[in-house]
């Protein structure tokens, strides 16, 4: 019984990190592959360094993105940081976030 009471601070400890600190990350890394995943031609995006532009052509693992008229970049597609304007299946996607919301307040 002795060994149970010198164990339960690290239980404790542990389910405290999981919840606070493990399980928090798994879910955004779970979003940031969705969103990853959900890119097509045509998405306004913003890469990890900054840089705006227009999705011209997506592989399995680059995109070619469209600054202007006449520059076209390569970027790895994990370089991407967020999407600003998407095409269609973007909206399905919101939608899902806002009942979320909803459920929370």
């Amino acid at each position: 019984m002795a060994g149970l009471g010198s164990i339960l601070p690290f239980v404790l400890m542990f389910a405290v990190f999981y919840f606070l600190l493990i399980r928090p990350q798994q879910r955004k890394q779970k979003q940031r592959s969705a969103m990853l995943n959900a890119v097509k031609k045509g998405d306004k995006v913003v890469t990890i360094g900054g840089m705006h532009g227009t999705i011209h052509e997506i592989t399995d693992d680059t995109i070619v993105l469209r600054v202007n008229d006449a520059t076209k970049i390569t970027f790895d597609r994990s370089a991407i940081n967020s999407v600003t304007s998407a095409s269609a299946a973007a909206p399905v996607l919101e939608k899902k976030e806002e009942v979320k919301e909803e459920v929370k307040a």
